[in-house]
């Protein structure tokens, strides 16, 4: 161990092991919680609720680890819940600076006879040539489920439904959603308008996360525009005190449709349900799934980004060691009670030269539960070490041949 500065590590309730594994030249940190017996009780979790729904997924929406799913990659009409890609770009847009929640939009003919009350779909009761606030038709889409806002905002981002369609297709990739396809706005029946519970349960992770300003107003009961006052057709909004959000959606095609999300002191989930039988199923059903994340898992956060984990040598650097961490926030989806059998281990590169940037990868992270790897994440310098100068350089390439680790 010649030449390796101490390492440190501030972590409370951690205890740090520190092998050498010679003939790989890798650097094996092995970091333990502390237990106040011998050996953690065995975590038991009883089988999952079976689910009256054509497919189903429950996911932690810290993490993305999903708990429960059933038929979760089966493609199927989305219907309304189409809308949630609809109101996502929209408020992406708003963020991005390219519109404003004042800004008017023009409802069109198109708009107003596609998904007014004749088309027998839900509708926001918009007025031909009217001009509205994107804030009001964003809350119509999110909280009315408006088709006649749906299609109106399409038009004005987009110039035409069709060419939005394109947009939500291009952001439907870059959110993650690998197997899903859309032809319109609404999640008004058409061939090859399809998506998953997985794409979906993404898409709401997506929402959440990325537009924290917007996602209130999912939790909104009801919205009044043109003297209409409407509720939102999520039941659990009306139920459970929790629940504050997502969508529902309902064709013939696809049956009863419900993304639903809750946050129960620091763990938020979100369920989705597809091709139930009626409005109070796709409710009954997701409460099973929610209550069931809630009582057996538990969102475990590990490290913060930028956090030192620990502190290895440098050669050749006008530093002796780097800080090493990880670049996003790491945060675990375990069994409820089983913390205390985690074990985090940092697999580090042994001979680390400099020049080091910032965010460059010099090992990984690995978390396991019982034994088992459930979590992987690339360990990164923490700040850059510029390359020393000619004499020191060549101080260390000697100290390194001197002690055997030098590469031909």
């Amino acid at each position: 161990m010649r030449g390796f500065a101490p390492i440190h590590f501030t972590r409370p309730g951690l205890l740090l092991i520190m092998t050498w594994n010679f003939p790989h030249k890798i650097l094996l940190l092995s970091l333990s919680f502390f237990v106040s017996v011998s050996h953690a009780a065995p975590q038991i979790i009883p089988s999952p609720p079976q689910i009256s729904a054509k497919a189903y997924v429950l996911m932690d929406a810290a993490t993305g680890d999903v708990l429960i799913e059933e038929n979760a990659d089966q493609q199927l009409p989305p219907a309304s819940l189409t809308k949630m890609l609809t109101s996502y770009i929209v408020s992406e847009e708003i963020e991005r600076g390219k519109l404003k929640e004042t800004d008017t939009v023009l409802v069109s003919e198109d708009a107003w006879r596609r998904g007014g009350t004749t088309s027998g779909g839900s509708t926001m009761f918009l007025k031909v040539g009217s001009r509205v606030p994107v804030l009001d038709l964003l809350k119509g889409v999110i909280i009315q489920s408006g088709n006649d806002a749906s299609i109106a905002l399409a038009e004005h981002l987009a110039g035409s439904e069709q060419a939005f369609a394109d947009v939500m297709n291009q952001y439907a990739q870059l959110i993650g959603m690998r197997s899903s396809h859309f032809v319109n706005a609404t999640g008004w029946p058409a061939e090859g308008h399809i998506t998953t519970a997985r794409d979906l349960a993404i898409l709401a992770r997506a929402v959440i996360n990325d537009h924290p300003n917007h996602y209130p107003l999912y939790a909104e009961k009801y919205f009044s525009y043109n003297g209409i006052n409407q509720p939102n057709r999520n039941l659990l909004l009306h139920r459970d005190p929790t629940v504050d959000g997502l969508k529902t959606g309902h064709t013939e095609e696809a049956g009863y449709c419900l993304v639903a999300s809750a946050k129960r002191q620091d763990m938020r989930l979100i369920s989705v349900v597809m091709g139930t039988k009626s409005e109070a199923v796709r409710a009954e059903e997701s409460s099973k799934l929610l209550a069931y994340g809630f009582r057996f898992f538990q969102t475990h956060n590990l490290y913060k980004k930028d956090q030192e984990l620990s502190r290895v040598r440098v050669w050749k650097g006008e530093a002796n060691e780097v800080t090493l961490g990880v670049d996003k926030e790491v945060a675990i989806t375990i069994p409820r009670g089983s913390s205390e059998s985690l074990k985090a281990e940092m697999v580090v590169d042994s001979k680390i030269e400099a020049p080091i940037t910032a965010g460059q990868p010099l090992g990984e992270l690995r978390v396991s539960l019982e034994d088992k790897v459930i979590f992987k994440s690339p360990l990164v310098a923490l700040a850059p070490v510029e390359e020393a100068g000619l004499f020191a350089r060549l101080w260390d390439s000697l100290v390194l041949f001197a002690t055997g680790f030098f590469d031909e």
